[in-house]
């Protein structure tokens, strides 16, 4: 027997009932839904027609299409999801139990008679209850059924939980029926570790040009207003002055400069802590915009050097990366002042020791 689903205007109580019962001011029920168990549901045409479509259309249709009797067949579902489904038409509303057993039945009826209410409801519902043991199911109905959201929300379960997803049966059951379902979900779990790996390869790289502005930074603080222990020729350092705010940075670049200041080798030698300060050197000169008045060693013969360059590939490259730091600093910029960040900007870690540690960058 049927469960009890109700409307404002409709109460089926069971397959038993008498259809001929009077049902107030909408009159008596002058039609039937047949279900694949046998269930007769009694309904109102005209509500029916009002809430779907597809239901107006066969009613409409030639009655040399039906059998004698004024009905309509819903099968393929169980009787409980039908009359849940009937009883939605006529209430727009249905229970939260109801969605939890029957939400994928009655996602596939409301595609199939075009009630987007009911479908946008089960959507998300299902969408709500994603599980490994549903999820392919739940992907091929959502394919089905033209439900991109849901579609895409089940291929990122599978993509993200893959390993679980194919020991089950649900799996197994595509590998031997949808070969070509199965290939579309390995595409998608491939494209999606391509994306991880730009993200993560953008976010390393967003990191080293964070790394290469405040080191611009520093080294523009230190050659105009000197730190603990490293300053312009014609300034004292103050022994008294305490650590700056990027001192873990700043402390660094004092490293290398009292280094290349004293280094034999220098970069022509192969000295790779000489070679890679003179690269900083290049850097700031690239993006500096004051080379005549700069304190910045070299600075202005860099930018002179580069403008009477003829290797055009190599200038290019250097004014990409400026562009790139220069880039990354603003946008790093406006991300403290939108989140509003309490803490202080941590130091950014490029020193080891007391090795000044720039990663090495493409050039």
């Amino acid at each position: 027997m049927s469960p009890t689903y109700c409307s404002d205007d409709l109460k089926v109580h069971s397959p038993a009932m008498d259809s001929d019962r009077s049902c107030g001011e909408i009159g008596d029920y002058d039609v039937h839904i047949i279900t694949s168990g046998g269930l007769r549901i009694p309904a109102h045409a005209s509500v029916l027609a009002s809430a779907s479509p597809v239901l107006e259309s066969i009613m409409d249709s030639p009655r040399k299409h039906r059998s004698s009797e004024n009905t309509i067949q819903i099968l393929g579902v169980p009787n409980d999801a039908v009359s849940v489904f009937i009883g939605f038409l006529y209430a727009s509303r249905c229970s939260e139990e109801e969605m939890e057993k029957f939400g994928i039945h009655l996602l596939a009826l409301s595609h199939v008679y075009l009630v987007p209410q009911l479908k946008q409801r089960c959507t998300k519902a299902l969408a709500q209850r994603l599980t490994i043991e549903n999820v392919v199911d739940v992907l091929q109905l959502a394919r089905l059924c033209d439900a991109p959201d849901l579609y895409l929300k089940s291929m990122k379960l599978i993509s993200e939980k893959f390993k679980a997803v194919e020991h089950t049966e649900g799996w197994q059951f595509l590998q031997e029926n949808d070969p070509f379902l199965e290939l579309e979900i390995l595409h998608f779990i491939d494209e999606a570790e391509l994306r991880k790996k730009k993200i993560k390869k953008h976010r390393e790289e967003q990191s080293l040009y964070l790394q290469l502005s405040e080191a611009m930074e520093c080294l523009e603080h230190i050659c105009t207003e000197g730190c603990t222990s490293v300053g312009p020729h014609d300034i004292e350092p103050g022994k008294n002055k305490g650590p700056c705010s990027k001192f873990s940075t700043c402390e660094g670049l004092q490293h290398s400069i009292k280094h290349f200041a004293t280094c034999k080798r220098k970069v022509n030698g192969g000295c790779l802590r000489c070679k890679r300060f003179w690269q900083l050197l290049k850097l700031h000169s690239s993006i500096c915009e004051q080379s005549d008045t700069c304190k910045v060693p070299l600075c202005r013969q860099f930018k002179m050097k580069t403008q009477s360059d003829k290797k055009v590939e190599d200038v290019t490259r250097w004014k990409l990366l400026a562009k790139k730091v220069v880039s990354a600093k603003i946008i790093s910029s406006l991300s403290v002042s939108k989140r509003k960040r309490e803490e202080e900007p941590r130091g950014m870690n490029i020193h080891n020791g007391d090795h000044f540690a720039t990663r090495s960058y493409t050039i």
